[in-house]
């Protein structure tokens, strides 16, 4: 990895974390890249069972870097669907990244999490922030069309009126009202971050990770079909964790009466 993004695993715990706090960690090109290959290594690696997106300094993620896209427009010349390529080969992918992985994916957000930091965590699994953090939509203040995701998973999340206050004016949703959206599971002072965060992440990393994954995939694609595709589909996911061991370790240590042992596969 390079400086700007760190990873570490440990106890089948990857924690990748954003590492430009001189830029309040916005996102470039080559950033974002990284991080869709980690999301992508994570799924295939059966060693990791949970995945922390988190950040160094004062601020979780302001988005994009929009010096970098300044720059990068001056010096190209717009061609034809030029624009609406790099956003679904760039934001939209590293969002699709978060989604698709197979692992619990637990954001922690201090700070600020504004545009793609923003939807980087809406995309998450779980997400713990601090009392001081706080949500934007600030791509109207940019005078952008909110991209990263934000028209999928903001009115699935909150409902349409409220999506669209938040992207209309770009106001901060403080961690305490978003706690109140269901935007975050848990809001915590800063001195009890690490152990909440140890606490949640060391039951996913011995919790039965195929039963997790294929839970992850019906909850995040029920909204988009019907009752009967969202039922074929569960009835699917079912048939395929039955053959996994830790669905024959969670029957076994049922009728053993001790507690389960998961290997994540």
């Amino acid at each position: 990895m390079t400086d700007a993004l760190l990873q570490k695993i440990d106890g089948g715990i990857l924690t990748i974390t954003l590492n430009r706090p001189e830029a309040a960690n916005a996102i470039r090109p080559d950033d974002r890249d990284a991080l869709i290959e980690l999301f992508a290594a994570a799924d295939a690696d059966p060693d990791i069972r949970v995945v922390v997106l988190r950040a160094n300094g004062k601020h979780f993620c302001s988005g994009a870097d929009v010096v970098k896209l300044a720059d990068g427009h001056a010096k190209n010349v717009k061609r034809v669907t030029d624009p609406m390529r790099r956003i679904m080969t760039g934001a939209q992918r590293l969002i699709a990244a978060v989604l698709d992985c197979g692992k619990p994916v637990v954001s922690v957000v201090h700070g600020a999490a504004a545009g793609i930091g923003a939807h980087l965590a809406y995309a998450s699994d779980l997400v713990i922030a601090t009392e001081a953090a706080y949500f934007s939509e600030s791509f109207v203040k940019r005078g952008l069309v909110v991209d990263g995701g934000g028209a999928y998973l903001l009115p699935r999340m909150i409902g349409m009126q409220r999506a669209k206050e938040l992207v209309f004016f770009g106001d901060k949703l403080r961690a305490s009202e978003a706690l109140g959206l269901g935007v975050v599971n848990r809001v915590v002072a800063e001195e009890d971050l690490e152990l909440v965060l140890t606490e949640l992440t060391g039951r996913l990393a011995t919790a039965p990770t195929s039963s997790i994954a294929l839970t992850k995939r019906l909850f995040n694609s029920s909204l988009d079909g019907d009752r009967a595709a969202a039922f074929l589909a569960e009835a699917m996911a079912q048939e395929i964790q039955s053959y996994s061991a830790d669905a024959k370790e969670g029957v076994r240590s049922f009728v053993e009466r001790r507690p389960a042992e998961y290997r994540g596969w």
